[in-house]
């Protein structure tokens, strides 16, 4: 059977990943975490001293993901969107939240003021909606709030009609 790919974008802690992984479980489709799987590969290519954090070697984490996504059925989690091929994805979700909302997630993980004061930023300007706008044919790009668990709960729903849609429609 035929299954779609899904990208699962937006600021860091905005819920990519406590939606992505419940979506996994209850789909059937396999989640895939971009930054543990950079981490357990190392596909690293340097280290960003003000952000404290390792930089991402994207064309290696492509690489890593080109089989899997080409036989579908994977939902990607991750901050950034532009660097995957195009092709990849049926359908590209931008989690936003409440600025309020999202430094307290934020503070929580002990983010130094700068990563803070940049990743609200980067919320307030949309960046990440941009980039997917930018990356992707528009009709695939949609928001979706992440404040509340009732929006988690709406969300999971949401995006499981759509799967079973997609999958109805590309069955033959």
């Amino acid at each position: 059977m035929l299954l779609p790919n899904i990208l699962l974008t937006g600021t860091p802690g905005v819920g990519k990943t406590t939606l992505g992984k419940e979506l996994a479980s209850r789909s059937g489709l396999k989640y895939i975490n971009v930054g543990d799987l950079a981490q357990e590969g190392q596909l690293y290519d340097g280290y960003d001293e003000e952000y404290d954090c390792p930089i991402l070697d994207e064309d290696r984490v492509v690489d890593e993901l080109e089989n899997q996504m080409s036989e579908g059925g994977v939902i990607v989690d991750y901050h950034g969107c532009d660097f995957f091929p195009e092709r990849w994805f049926h359908i590209v979700f931008v989690l936003q939240a409440d600025n309020s909302v999202l430094y307290k997630r934020l503070e929580t993980r002990g983010y130094n003021e700068k990563k803070l004061k940049d990743n609200i930023q980067c919320e307030i300007f949309q960046v990440l909606y941009e980039e997917a706008l930018a990356s992707y044919k528009e009709e695939i790009v949609h928001q979706l709030p992440s404040n509340k668990p009732e929006d988690l709960e709406d969300n999971i729903n949401q995006i499981l009609k759509w799967i079973e849609q997609w999958v109805k429609d590309h069955s033959s």
